[in-house]
This record gives C-alpha cells, structure tokens and sequence, in this order.
C-alpha cells in the first residue's frame, strides 16, 4: 500500500470541509502524514489524530515571501517521509505549488481528481463532467488536488498516536518575490463556494438585485455563486464567479436563478447532483441539463421558495 502525506498552507482548530475530505482521503493509505507551513494548535491535532495521521510535521515563518517557505515545507516533509502520493487542496496556489515540486521530484501532478485507488489510479472528471477519466503517473510521486464534495468525510474509527515534528528550514531569504501587503478578506458566515453542499448562483437575470438568492441561500445554508456575466457587471465579488473562467463546484443541490446556461457557465456546474433551474426563457440551455426547470420570475419564485423553507424548519 502507498503512503500518503497531506499538505496544508494553514490548519485552525475546526478544519474546512475540504480539508477533511483530504484527510479521509489519506486514511485509506499506508501511514499517513501531514505536513502544514504554520502553526498548529492543540484542537486541530486532535482532529489530524482522528482521522488516522501517524506523522504531522510543521513548520511556521514570520517572512513575508510568496510561496518560498510553502514549497520548503512540502520539500522537507516530502523527503522526510517518502511518501508515493502527496494530497493537495483544489486552489490555484494549491495547484501550482503541487505542480513546481513534481518537477523538482521528477514526478506528476493530475488535477480535480474525485478519487484515487490503492494503486495511485486517479479519476476525475472531463469536459464539464461529460465524461469519468482514469489516469495514473508513469514515475515518480504523485501530486493530485482533491475536488470538493468528491468524497464522503468520514473520521477513522478509532484516533490514532500523532507524532508531530518541527521542521529545521533554511531562510528564504534571498527570494525573489515578497509580499508587499496583504488585506483580510470580509468574513461570512456562508459556507466557502468550491466546497458548499448546497449553492444558489444568480446571473443576468437578477438585475443587479441578488437580494431574493442571499435571503433563499441563508434559508438553506447555502453558498452564493454568480455567472461571469452577473460579476462583470459590478453586481457581486468576482470570487463567486462559476464557470470555466471561475470556480468549479459540485454541490448536492445547484439552482441556477436567472443564468442562461452558456457552456462556459455549465462547464463549472454541470457535475452538480441535482439542479435547479429558474428562467423567464423556456428555450434557456440551461433546462437541458437541470432536474427541476421553474419557468418564471426568480423575483417571485425565490421569495416564496425561502418563506416555505423557514415555514417548514419552524
């Protein structure tokens, strides 16, 4: 059986979803480890401890360099454990980092996998979920990023002894690329978008008004998304963007409130496991591919919608 280690750029006490998928991930492989690039307190190694870790390295750093200390921490942990497979988040640093160290290690790195075998066979999906693919490397280690709501969280069955060592890294400090400033982004007590079970994504439909999809989305604890065309036009952030130029999701329920359903739309979507379509256009692509359509207007269907689910929850 192939050993596992599992990186992350940080831990807090109540790791995310996603962070759990990874770990449950990992428990299915030899002797699993975790390495992460900064502290980690008493709660979270408990957590780690939970799902089966053995081995949990860390090493934190107070110099503001971009990804430096990052790959040094992956490097070591890396090396230290030889490990066949190193499990990595689905973000774009995630990726890029997975990707800078399978070269460095002669190895290969596969993306939005969904799930891999006892024997380092990947599978994920391709063209928007059209098709299942398998894909396995020809050498080296295996650096893959997990896709979110791909696996069920499932905890060890009894917690394990967690070993934890600091790592000894040499300063970064001939880098080449600091950060000049960092700013917080705005706290929600929503779920994160590339992992939410349930999301609720407006797009030009809504007239700029995305009021009626937050009120149905707090209804149901659900993430709010948009389509490029509702962020484009100033109406939402850009990080709740779905679609090929955006984030992919693939929640257990999607509705889609005023979207037309463009393939770049339904390519970040289309993996969703039951959708939701609401449109004024019957002819909108969208119903192609949704389970439920709603021709109407989402101004009044939502409302309702998010009346009876608080009616019902009471």
């Amino acid at each position: 059986m192939p050993s596992a280690l599992v990186f992350f750029t940080e831990l807090s006490q109540a790791p995310s979803k996603a962070q759990r998928e990874l770990l449950t991930l990992a428990s299915g492989f030899e002797n699993p480890a975790v390495a992460v690039a900064s502290e980690v307190g008493a709660g979270a190694r408990e957590v780690l401890a939970s799902y089966g870790v053995a081995k949990l390295f860390t090493a934190a750093s107070d110099e503001q360099i971009f990804g430096a200390h990052e790959i040094s921490v992956l490097d070591a942990a890396l090396q230290a454990t030889g490990a066949e497979l190193v499990l990595l988040a689905n973000d774009n640093f995630s990726r890029e980092l997975g990707a800078r160290l399978a070269v460095r290690h002669n190895g290969a790195i596969i993306t939005d996998v969904t799930g891999i075998s006892a024997d380092l066979v990947a599978t994920k999906d391709e063209l928007a979920g059209s098709y299942s693919a398998q894909a396995k490397a020809t050498r080296g280690t295996l650096f893959a990023t997990l896709k979110p709501n791909s696996i069920q969280d499932a905890p060890a069955a009894s917690s394990s002894a967690l070993a934890v060592e600091e790592l000894a890294l040499n300063s970064a400090g001939d880098a080449k690329v600091r950060i000049a400033d960092a700013q917080a982004k705005a706290t929600s007590d929503r779920p994160a978008l590339s992992e939410a079970r349930v999301v609720v994504a407006g797009g030009r439909g809504v007239n700029g008004d995305f009021g009626p999809l937050e009120d149905l989305a707090d209804a149901l604890g659900a993430a709010v998304g948009a389509s490029r065309a509702a962020t484009d036009a100033g109406w939402i952030s850009h990080d709740a963007q779905i679609g090929q130029t955006g984030v992919t999701v693939a929640p257990q329920l999607y509705i889609s409130a005023g979207i037309s359903g463009a393939i770049q739309q339904k390519a970040g979507m289309q993996t969703s496991k039951f959708i939701i379509a609401i449109n004024k256009d019957v002819d909108a692509p969208v119903f192609e591919i949704a389970d439920l359509g709603i021709v109407g207007d989402l101004a009044k269907v939502l409302p309702q919608a998010a009346e009876e689910i608080r009616r019902r929850q009471a």
